[in-house]
């Protein structure tokens, strides 16, 4: 539900006017202490007339053989002192030591001068006026550069302090001050000292805009979290926004074979690190609208690790769509529900299994779910939530209520996903058990329900991806560290050609592949598991190897050609296609070496589908160069064996002949070299056949 609104007035989201008093008299002083760098040599000047006077009036009725010794007396601390300046000099460069030791001569052969001939005659006195104004202004200026390299060399030693003091100051918070913790390629990562007394967290975290604002950052580069040892303290992390602009290739799960106990990694946090995220424990609500990437961003990458998990099982249920988002992981799923009815036996039967496994668990003096207790953790997955719960009887609903705030410590986790979180679509009580996981969203109003107070206070905006970047989110739960929740990650993506476009039949095979490599029949679970279980027909055959896809650089149809043998390629294709594609009949199972029978007399089981369209070598010839030009005039500049894939689905033209030609044409300048980096050719120019 919307929070109530506040009994107190707000503060205008804008910049304030003037700073208070406090900040005037702190930007005073400061002020102040720069234009006293600048008043020495203007002060020695007045000095050194000063001196040059006494000493004239001293002298001037002295016996002259007096004033010749008091005279060569002054030329020889003069001398005294030149040397001494050159020694004690500390200027980096000649020129700067020259200048010192120049200036103190300049200085002491002026007030010899004035001593005999006085201050204001016409030598001396034009003389102090303007080499005197010149040398102070000499020495001015070799301040403005002294301290512009110590703002230079400051920003080398502290980047943060460099950048955030100032975003601060022009955002009206000059009392701040922050300084680095640590420094990577990818973030800076410090502490921020706030006026003690006067500011707190909070109020940094609502002038982020305007320090990133002030900084010249992109929005969203800045997060700030309350340090939980002192309260007039920030943790402060600076990244760049932009580099979650573009899909992020799934890497292939993190942690196979351990316990769901561990980490999951569904995707990368702004500053490029892993997101760590510990399901168990607790319940988790994905929300964000259509497109924004709760299910392939969402729902794949959080399955895609958990069923490589060795003590958990799987419970799914999707009445909405079918089997259109988790029939691609069925085979590692112990069950699966698309029916009102199947959904509604899931829930009842899981509900009566709650209390004979926390009596289990109770009597090995356990409070909780741990590993190694014997029992197989339960993740209960349910997509388009709100229409599962209308399909539920009261009497089901009181049991979903119930079991959601037992199955925790029974061992389970349940992960509700849906577009709107609002009191229409879930219940309250089960909303205020949820860790929160927010997509895309329409407007701030709806981000409301996706997000935490702390999210919330901390300025998380998802309505600025809309549905426009599918698959960023925040994530606010157990184990996400406080400085990270109001951080944008990115979940991977799946089914992403060379270029990083998204193919769909990609996605879902490279999900089906995953899915056969950990299928839950081979899983060891215990006795209620298995009672609970409905295993997909596909589950109970053999498990097929996970084909080499998922790199960040990989693809079903990558183009790397190698020498080997083309007919041993074009195998190797048939039985990667056979191992990527559905089983007609999964129960029909047979090895390699076992006889082939005829089929039974009457009508044969299987329907055949037609035989490949025949070609002429001239065909195929003429078919490789009409496609050529199609990339060219579509824009294309390179070329693979991946970009010809529908004709040798409807053809008898194989792969491994496309695989041939493009080295040819390659060879004969048709088309451009190999590039290794992208494993396609080049084409500088339209190809035509000489």
């Amino acid at each position: 539900m919307p929070r109530p609104a506040s009994t107190t007035s707000q503060p205008p989201a804008v910049l304030p006017a003037t700073p208070d008093s406090s900040s005037w008299e702190q930007v005073a002083t400061r002020e102040v202490s720069k234009a006293l760098l600048y008043f020495p040599p203007w002060l020695v000047g007045l000095l050194l007339f000063g001196l040059g006077f006494v000493f004239h009036v001293t002298l001037a009725s002295d016996d002259p053989q007096v004033s010749a010794w008091t005279t060569a007396a002054i030329i020889t601390c003069v001398l005294v002192l030149t040397a001494y300046t050159w020694k004690q000099s500390h200027a980096r460069s000649l020129t700067g030591r020259a200048h010192t030791t120049l200036t103190t001569l300049a200085a002491g052969l002026w007030v010899c001068a004035a001593t005999i001939d006085g201050p204001t005659s016409t030598v001396t006195g034009r003389a102090i006026l303007i080499g005197g104004v010149a040398f102070a202004l000499s020495f001015n200026i070799r301040t403005v550069i002294r301290v512009k390299n110590i703002d230079v060399n400051a920003a080398v030693a502290d980047p943060l302090a460099f950048l955030f003091n100032r975003g601060a100051e022009k955002a009206g918070m000059p009392a701040v001050q922050a300084r680095t913790i640590q420094a990577t390629a990818h973030k800076v990562t410090g502490e921020v000292q706030m006026a003690e007394g006067r500011q707190i967290a909070d109020d940094l975290q609502k002038k982020v805009p305007y320090i990133e604002s002030g900084i010249g950052l992109p929005p969203g580069s800045i997060t700030t979290a309350i340090d939980p040892d002192d309260a007039s303290k920030a943790k402060v992390i600076i990244s760049d926004a932009r580099v979650m602009k573009h899909p992020i290739a799934w890497p292939g799960p993190s942690r196979v074979g351990v316990s769901i106990a561990e980490p999951l990694r569904p995707g990368l946090w702004q500053d490029l690190d892993d997101v760590e995220y510990i399901i168990i424990g607790h319940h988790l609500q994905f929300m964000g609208k259509t497109g924004s990437g709760k299910s392939i961003g969402g729902a794949w990458n959080f399955l895609a690790e958990i069923v490589t998990r060795r003590d958990v099982a799987v419970f799914a249920v999707d009445i909405t769509k079918g089997e259109q988002t988790l029939g691609p992981l069925k085979a590692a799923l112990h069950r699966l529900e698309t029916s009102k009815d199947g959904a509604r036996a899931l829930i009842s039967q899981m509900f009566e299994k709650i209390k004979p496994r926390t009596d289990l668990l109770a009597g090995k003096g356990l409070q909780k779910w741990v590993e190694g207790c014997g029992l197989t953790y339960w993740v209960l997955w349910l997509e388009e939530f709100p229409d599962i719960y209308d399909a539920l009887t009261d009497k089901q609903q009181d049991q979903f209520l119930s079991l959601i705030k037992a199955i925790r410590s029974a061992g389970g986790t349940v992960v509700l996903s849906l577009q709107r979180s609002d009191w229409t679509q879930m219940p309250t009580i089960a909303r205020g058990q949820l860790a929160k996981m927010c997509f895309g969203v329409d407007s701030p109003g709806d981000a409301s329900f996706g997000l935490t107070e702390a999210q919330q206070d901390a300025g998380c905006r998802p309505e600025l991806w809309d549905n426009k970047q599918p698959g960023m989110a925040y994530l606010d739960a157990p184990s996400i560290p406080e400085e990270r929740i109001a951080m944008p990650l990115r979940t991977y993506a799946w089914g992403l050609t060379p270029t990083g476009q998204f193919d769909d039949e990609m996605a879902n095979a490279q999900m089906r592949a995953h899915a056969a490599a950990f299928p839950a029949i081979h899983k060891k679970v215990d006795a209620m598991t298995a009672a609970l279980s409905r295993l997909a027909a596909e589950a109970l055959a053999s498990p097929t190897p996970l084909p080499a896809i998922n790199s960040p650089t990989a693809d079903t149809n990558t183009d790397t050609d190698t020498d080997t043998d083309d007919d041993d390629e074009e195998v190797r294709n048939v039985a990667a296609e056979y191992l990527t594609s559905d089983d007609p009949d999964p129960q029909v199972s047979a090895g390699l070496d076992d006889e082939i029978t005829d089929f039974p007399e009457g009508e044969p089981p299987l329907t055949f589908a037609p035989p490949a369209q025949t070609m002429t070598p001239e065909q195929r010839g003429a078919v490789l160069m009409q496609r050529l030009h199609e990339l060219w005039d579509g824009g294309a500049r390179d070329v693979g064996t991946g970009d010809f894939k529908t004709i040798w689905d409807t053809t008898d033209i194989s792969r491994a002949w496309f695989q041939k030609q493009l080295k040819r044409l390659s060879a004969a300048d048709v088309i451009g070299p190999y590039d290794d980096d992208r494993n396609r050719y080049t084409m500088p120019a339209r190809p035509e056949l000489p």
